[in-house]
């Protein structure tokens, strides 16, 4: 199920307050975080998980990528509700599962982005510049300067690049807005 479906499902059985929201959301990431955690344990008792230096790479990864994180929440105006913050975190928690999932199939050298996933990304990196574009001066710069910090240690297959590039954009795009993309699970 997805989680735009959960969080419907479980604000009409209780209601729809911001609250139930929240509570919503976080009731999916400890699940999504659960299945995460056994496929982490399953890969490590077998042997194939990754090694110490992929996870300090990837742990590399995921501060730089909450650090520009709460500066994107932060850069926003209106500054991010709470109900956007327990989004930001639960669609945070794709790219540890996806880390793990590449183990789980052996995928170190994923194929190459296909011709419309590369149209994608093309449009999906124009749109993340227009909203850095949006941003005073100042507050740019230091985004810019800290989402270049997540690819610093390169090594991300671009399919992953194409998933931070659409959740910097939902960070950064106004509430009024139609999302750039749908949720990504």
């Amino acid at each position: 199920m997805s989680s735009t479906d959960w969080v419907k499902k479980f604000t009409t059985a209780k209601d729809s307050t911001e609250p139930t929201t929240s509570q919503a959301i976080s009731a999916y990431g400890k699940c999504y975080d659960a299945r995460t955690n056994r496929l982490a344990a399953s890969l490590g008792k077998s042997g194939k998980g990754p090694l110490m230096g992929a996870r300090g790479n990837f742990g590399d990864f995921e501060h730089a990528l909450n650090d520009f994180t709460a500066k994107a929440l932060a850069a926003t105006d209106p500054p991010a509700d709470a109900q956007k913050k327990a989004y930001a975190a639960l669609y945070e928690k794709q790219f540890r599962y996806d880390f793990y999932r590449e183990y789980e199939q052996k995928n170190f050298n994923p194929p190459p982005l296909t011709p419309e996933e590369s149209d994608a990304f093309t449009k999906a990196k124009n749109h993340f510049g227009e909203l850095l574009g949006l941003l005073p001066e100042d507050k740019m710069h230091d985004l810019h300067r800290s989402f270049g910090e997540i690819f610093a240690a390169g090594g991300i297959p671009d399919a992953t690049k194409l998933a931070v590039y659409r959740y910097s954009i939902f960070l950064l795009e106004s509430p009024a807005e139609t999302p750039y993309s749908p949720p990504p699970f």
